[in-house]
């Protein structure tokens, strides 16, 4: 149970903000707080955990203390019609939220998906709240990566414009999802550095429903941004940035098995880096690429990934020999379990044996004793090209540690 009191951020824009989450508000009795349901998963298996949120708003001028109840009941309705109850049992202690005024606090209950329920979307509606309806999508099998946050933004679309006031500003972040990892790690090498990187995609064009979903609905627009950062130096600078921009088609499971173990997938286009620098300083290079996917399904709830990267320089200065440092081909590998270890590496060979290797871990900080967002993350390098500025220079074994958004 978490209570985050907002002094700046008009009340207004925190509710446009959650608009897409959900579909309906109901108010609490007494003081007239106004609650806000959300699922916290688009998706789930039978058996999993289905997690509630509600968030709290206290529209009145006073403080307010609001006793969030231990239980909620709740029922699952499928397209025939036919109904499953279910039960929220509160994730903390039912202990007292004392308000401010203006203020929000976050709830959160947890049921489990009951055995045996079908496949396909299902509307949740919660007793006492007759105003309030939420749909999860029930699946066979364990979808992608990317198709997960692709349902998440898509349905939280196709429900907000189902209720007819989807904003501009509400269709342009439900088109966006994360892309490559995002970190923060520190490290010693030559003395205290920061290597840093954020990445996003943006679905140029969404369909109307998750399973409508055609060819031009999975071209999206990438940007990534990879930052080396001196922490040593008087200045602390910069010593260089690698834009990244790209266009590409992308579907997560082009094809599935029957038993829905084995999944491929595929991810291709064009995309350019620069280091955004003038005269002898100046790095630009462009590629074609196609990245196949080979992913398994264990049982035990992980799904290892192998993504090789094939690319074709083109419209870049032959000159600078960067297919000879950065390779033709990178072979990737991932291992991530559902809630805990995420593993991966990558590597790439150059002419007359030029390597290079990265590793990377995450474990999820939720699991800690901070019970935070956000992952524990390592990440080792050694080769060439960490930085464009220096893609000739091969980088000594280098391991920092950090935290991570999306490992």
């Amino acid at each position: 149970m978490i209570s985050m009191p907002i002094f700046q951020l008009p009340l207004r824009l925190l509710r446009q903000s959650l608009a897409p989450l959900c579909l309906a508000f109901a108010l609490l009795p007494a003081a007239r707080a106004d609650i806000v349901y959300r699922l916290a998963q688009p998706n789930v298996q039978a058996g999993q955990a289905i997690e509630l949120q509600g968030v709290v708003f206290n529209n009145t001028g006073s403080a307010l203390s609001v006793t969030p109840p231990a239980t909620l009941e709740a029922g699952l309705q499928d397209a025939a019609g036919h109904s499953r109850s279910l039960r929220f049992t509160l994730s903390s202690p039912p202990d007292a939220i004392v308000l401010p005024a203006n203020t929000f606090a976050q709830i959160t209950w947890a049921a489990t998906a009951p055995e045996g329920i079908p496949a396909g979307l299902q509307r949740l509606r919660i007793e006492g709240q007759p105003d309030t309806a939420l749909a999860l999508d029930v699946v066979n099998g364990h979808p992608g990566q990317d198709e997960t946050r692709q349902l998440a933004a898509a349905g939280a679309a196709t429900a907000e414009a189902a209720a007819g006031n989807l904003s501009p500003f509400d269709r342009f972040r439900n088109a966006i999802s994360p892309y490559e990892p995002i970190y923060f790690v520190v490290g010693n090498r030559d003395g205290a550095d920061a290597r840093f990187q954020i990445s996003f995609k943006y679905r140029l064009l969404s369909p109307e429903s998750p399973a409508d979903a055609g060819f031009m609905n999975h071209w999206y627009f990438g940007y990534t941004q990879t930052a080396l950062w001196d922490l040593h130096s008087d200045s602390i600078p910069f010593v260089d940035t690698t834009y990244n921009p790209s266009l590409f088609w992308n579907r997560d499971a082009l094809w599935e098995s029957q038993s829905r173990d084995w999944s491929v997938g595929l991810n291709t286009g064009f995309e350019h880096q620069s280091n955004g620098k003038n005269d002898e300083d100046s790095r630009s290079l462009n590629d074609l690429y196609i990245q196949p996917s080979l992913n398994y399904r264990f049982e035990g709830g992980s799904v290892l990934s192998f993504m090789p990267r094939f690319k074709h320089y083109v419209a870049t200065d032959a000159e600078m020999r960067y297919p000879d440092y950065l390779g033709h081909i990178d072979w990737r590998l991932r291992w991530a379990q559902d809630d805990g270890w995420a593993l991966s590496g990558l590597y790439r060979q150059g002419a007359n044996g030029r390597g290079t290797v990265q590793l990377e871990a995450a474990w999820p900080l939720r699991r800690t004793f901070l019970r935070m967002n956000g992952y524990l993350y390592a990440q080792y390098f050694h080769g060439y090209g960490e930085t464009l500025l220096d893609y000739q220079q091969k980088t000594s074994p280098t391991v920092r540690v950090g935290i991570a958004l999306v490992p």
